[in-house]
């Protein structure tokens, strides 16, 4: 079990402890890890509106939130049991389950198409990535299949293009070092901007290509063993989401509480409306938000698999599950 997932007894069993019905009320924990540092991405905004307007403790939840330095601890301490639910890209949920093996299931999905994009300066005179021929785009990491999605999508080969690898700093961009840059979404074309640059982008999805954006995770053990509390942190969460849709300039606030002082609520903003972007679905308006299918996550494991970032198959059933939203 959980090291957190606890059911404490608010009322001692004991009538004479709390002078009404023995053992009728009770309260549990959880710890909540966000994926990465306080900022405005949909999951942690639904945690943290959560706690504010307390819808936590209307479902009888005690939730401590910490966060991730991004470095990937967060998964690890997951399936360690030392934290309950955390965030986490798709692509990256279906990698982790194949290898190393983590016992991770999306209890929720948050973004239904992929955070990733990619961005030429607009003066470049890139029009689709057709025009990547003769290029060098970069990628972080390793290069994603998204991206090759595109490339075969516009019958662009790899040898056609001069590949690099590139950090967390889109100013490789605007210094020339690269012709396309991978960009989050909801970050960086706002950074791109903020330098007094206008960028051509290009979301795979709109072309068709698989991916999904982030989800609420937690283990298949926590999910056996404690599904009350995770049917509760997901009911709070989602209604906190579903708040922050209609209350954007309170969610914002809500959010530097989290962030500290020295974040730029514009810049918040630009990232709350830009995950709200790929918050509903047509699979959404047929269930409800967070709802997500096999058809997507086969999908988009069949992509992967396609360029080689799993290696074998892999059982989509066990990743994911529709039963704790309400």
């Amino acid at each position: 079990m959980n090291r957190h997932l606890v059911t404490a007894l608010v009322c001692s069993l004991l009538l004479a402890g709390c002078g009404g019905t023995a053992g009728s009320v009770t309260e549990q924990s959880v710890t909540f890890m966000a994926g990465y540092s306080p900022q405005a991405n949909l999951p942690f905004v639904g945690v943290y509106v959560a706690e504010a307007k307390g819808y936590f403790e209307e479902v009888g939840l005690d939730v401590a939130i910490e966060h991730s330095g991004g470095g990937g601890e967060h998964l690890q301490l997951l399936a360690a049991g030392e934290v309950d639910v955390t965030t986490q890209d798709a692509a990256v949920l279906l990698e982790r389950r194949a290898d190393p093996g983590l016992p991770l299931v999306s209890i929720a999905l948050t973004g239904q198409v992929g955070q990733q994009a990619y961005v030429a300066l607009a003066d470049s005179g890139m029009e689709t990535p057709a025009d990547w021929v003769g290029q060098t785009v970069g990628f972080k990491g390793t290069p994603a299949p998204d991206m090759y999605g595109l490339m075969d999508e516009f019958g662009v080969g790899e040898s056609q293009i001069d590949l690099v690898n590139v950090g967390f700093d889109p100013r490789v961009l605007t210094e020339g070092s690269v012709d396309v840059y991978p960009v989050f979404k909801s970050n960086e074309p706002d950074l791109l901007r903020r330098l007094g640059f206008d960028v051509t982008m290009w979301d795979p999805a709109a072309y068709g290509i698989p991916t999904l954006g982030l989800t609420f995770v937690a283990t298949e053990s926590a999910i056996a063993e404690e599904p009350e509390a995770l049917r509760s942190f997901v009911t709070a969460s989602m209604r906190g989401l579903l708040y922050a849709e209609q209350n954007r300039d309170e969610a914002i606030d809500i959010v530097l509480t989290h962030t500290g002082e020295e974040a730029d609520p514009d810049h918040q903003r630009f990232i709350l409306d830009t995950e709200f972007e790929d918050f509903r679905s047509d699979v959404t308006n047929d269930h409800q938000p967070g709802w997500q299918t096999t058809q997507q996550w086969q999908a988009l494991a069949d992509e992967l698999l396609r360029y080689e970032v799993l290696t074998e198959p892999i059982d989509i059933d066990n990743a994911f599950t529709n039963e704790l939203l309400d």
